[in-house]
C-alpha cells in the first residue's frame, strides 16, 4: 500500500497525547494521483481505521507530486471494456466504491481537511468538495472536465451542488473548464487560498486548532451539521435543539463551560 497512500502522524503543536493528534493521508501514486479502484479501497481502509482510533482527532488529505488528484483512472476503466459485459460490472464497482468513500468522509466522526496544491479534477475535485474544509495553494486549479470526453461528471456533481451555489456547480459541470484557486474560493469550493510555500503551515495550524477541541463535541457537531442540512427548516431546528440539549448534558460541555467560568484550560475526557 506504500505506493498508493502514505501516512504520517503529527502531534498538534505542543499538545499532549490526551489532546490527540493529526493523521495525514498522502495520495502518492504520481504523476496524477489517480483514484483507481485500488487507491479508493486503500483510502477507505485508512479512514475506517482512523474512525476507530481515539488518538486521531483530525485527518488531513494531501498529495505528493505536482498534482493533487486527476480523478478516476480512465485507462484502467478502458481496459475493462474488453470484459464480457463491456466493463459494466467494473464500472458499477468503481462508482459504488467512490460513492462509499465520499460519504465516509462526510459521515466520518473526525473532521477531514483537504490540502490542495496543483490540479484537482473530476473525482479529485469531488474529493476536495467532500472534505469538511479545503485549503488551497495559489497554484491550485480545479475542474470537473468529464464533459470534454463525453462524460457528465454526475457523481462529482453530488458533492459540488452541496457545497457550491447551484449555478457555480453547473458552470463547472457544463463547461469542463478549469477554475483557479481564487475562483474556487469565490464558488465556495475551498476555504482559503494561500501562497504555495505556506500551504503546509496554514493547514497544520487549522488541524492543530481543531484537534485541541473536544473530540466528542466535534463528532456530535459534524454529524448534526450535515444531517440538519438535509432537513426542512422546522425539522432542522427541532433536531438541532435536541442535539444542543444532548451536548449540554455531555461531560465535555460541562467541563468546557466550567473551565471558561474558572478561566482555565479545559481537560477533555471525550464524553
Amino acid at each position: 500500500m506504500a505506493d498508493i497512500v502514505s501516512l504520517r502522524r503529527e502531534e498538534p503543536g505542543q499538545a499532549s497525547m490526551v489532546e490527540g493528534g493529526v493523521l495525514r493521508i498522502t495520495l502518492s501514486n504520481p504523476p496524477a494521483n489517480l483514484l483507481s479502484l485500488e487507491v479508493m479501497q486503500d483510502l477507505q481502509a485508512e479512514l475506517d481505521r482512523a474512525s476507530a482510533d481515539a488518538a486521531v482527532r483530525v485527518i488531513v488529505i494531501g498529495a505528493a507530486g505536482k498534482l493533487f488528484c486527476a480523478g478516476h483512472d480512465l485507462k484502467q476503466m478502458t481496459a475493462h471494456r474488453s470484459d464480457p459485459d463491456g466493463g459494466k460490472a467494473y464500472f458499477e464497482e468503481t462508482f459504488a466504491t467512490c460513492a462509499k468513500l465520499m460519504q465516509s468522509i462526510v459521515r466520518h466522526p473526525k473532521p477531514v481537511i483537504a490540502e490542495v496544491d496543483g490540479v484537482a479534477t473530476a473525482a479529485g475535485c469531488q474529493l476536495v468538495a467532500s472534505c469538511d474544509l479545503a485549503i488551497a495553494s495559489d497554484q491550485a486549479t480545479f475542474g470537473v472536465n468529464g464533459i470534454n470526453v463525453g462524460l457528465f461528471c454526475t457523481t462529482p456533481g453530488v458533492a459540488l451542488v452541496r457545497g457550491l451555489k447551484p449555478k457555480h456547480a453547473m458552470e463547472m459541470l457544463l463547461t469542463g473548464e478549469m477554475v483557479d484557486a481564487v475562483a474556487a474560493k469565490e464558488f465556495g469550493l475551498v476555504n482559503r487560498v494561500v501562497p504555495r510555500e505556506y500551504l503546509g503551515q496554514v493547514v497544520a495550524k487549522y488541524a492543530r486548532t481543531i484537534a485541541s477541541k473536544s473530540p466528542a463535541t466535534l463528532k456530535m457537531g459534524k454529524e448534526a451539521f450535515y444531517r440538519q442540512a438535509e432537513m426542512g427548516l422546522a425539522e432542522a431546528y427541532d433536531y438541532a435543539s435536541r442535539v444542543m440539549v444532548e451536548n449540554l448534558l455531555a461531560g465535555d460541555a460541562r467541563e468546557g463551560i466550567a473551565a471558561f467560568i474558572e478561566k482555565r484550560k479545559p481537560e477533555w475526557k471525550g464524553n
